[in-house]
């Protein structure tokens, strides 16, 4: 299962630049991630300064 950017995204991007296969976009009022592209490393959750990121 893909993860999933909850309330709480303060658009940093941080996510979006470690995402290794580009599933991340911004999106309106947060970032968003394309399920159908993810991989479900983890790396976008490691990084976010929020911890908004969950699988």
């Amino acid at each position: 299962m893909a993860h999933v950017i909850k309330d709480g995204c303060i658009m940093c991007g941080t996510c979006a630049g470690e995402c290794p296969v580009s599933a991340i976009s911004e999106g309106d009022p947060k970032y968003v991630i394309d399920p159908d592209t993810c991989v479900d490393c983890g790396a976008c959750a490691a990084v976010c300064p929020t911890g908004c990121i969950e699988a």
